[in-house]
């Protein structure tokens, strides 16, 4: 691809193999860019569910921290594995899972892992999260900041395998978008304030590149949407949480900002139990 041209967004239809090969692709050319710009932000071994800056260890979405202490836990769409570091460092036993080859060498880089396989006391796994590489029940808990879920153009089949590799009574939480943002512009500024879209349009936000390649893929969902599917895959939803923006953080990331944090949710997270 031509580096000088600036990919073209659009809204058509992306199948669940164009998904899967934008997301890869994408991932691994902006994995250094993403971590330097926000690393400081996420930290080496922090659990943050999203730009408001709600961490785990406040926001106690798993449970207790004393409760974790033990547990097999899988987080799905790691990144460079700060959430599953934090979750170390609490006495778990997490595998963190990215489908981007990059993201984890910089899991490894944080980690400075001697055996290429681990990152501070985390085991790493690529892999596409709609066919984990894992036995039935092998987890006690699950989580996704931000991962995999956005990008999957069948969240169920997502969902459902989560729901296979953990055992009876499991807890997953995971984050997306808030889906009332899609009909509103992705700007930080007062540009992003007024509704420019349907929010019942589906259609899945496409960048492409000139021979028409989709290079990056993001689906839109429904609250409703992502309710249903969680009931589908075989869980009960126990909560739905909605972050308000914190006086504390002054800081913009791509769309999210105080000025938009302040008055519409940006982020939305969903805490089930597989039944």
């Amino acid at each position: 691809m031509n580096q000088e041209y600036e990919p073209e967004a659009t809204r058509r239809h992306a199948s669940a193999t164009e998904s899967s090969q934008a997301s890869r692709g994408w991932w691994d050319r902006n994995a250094d860019e993403y971590q330097s710009e926000h690393g400081a932000f996420l930290g080496d071994d922090r659990f943050v569910w999203g730009p408001e800056g709600l961490d785990e260890e406040r926001a106690g979405l798993l449970g207790p921290a004393e409760g974790l202490k033990g547990l097999r836990i899988l987080e799905i769409g790691a990144g460079a594995a700060q959430c599953a570091r934090w979750l170390a460092a609490q006495g778990a036993h997490p595998v963190a899972l990215d489908l981007s080859h990059r993201q984890l060498q910089h899991a490894l880089r944080i980690g400075d892992a001697a055996d290429g396989t681990s990152a501070g006391g985390v085991e790493l796994v690529e892999a596409d999260a709609g066919v984990l590489p894992f036995r039935d029940g092998a987890f006690d808990m699950a989580c996704s900041a931000y991962g995999a879920i956005p990008f999957v153009a069948d969240p169920v089949r997502v969902l459902r395998e989560v729901r296979r590799v953990l055992r009876p009574g499991g807890r997953f939480v995971f984050s997306v978008t808030h889906p009332i943002r899609w009909a509103f512009p992705d700007e930080p500024g007062p540009e992003g304030l007024s509704v420019a879209a349907s929010y019942f349009d589906r259609t899945p936000y496409v960048e492409q590149d000139e021979s028409g390649r989709a290079v990056y893929v993001e689906h839109h969902r429904t609250v409703g949407d992502r309710v249903r599917d969680v009931v589908a895959a075989g869980f009960r939803l126990v909560d739905l949480v909605e972050p308000e923006w914190p006086d504390e953080n002054t800081q913009e990331w791509g769309g999210w900002s105080p000025l938009r944090g302040y008055l519409i949710p940006g982020t939305a997270i969903f805490v089930c139990v597989a039944e």
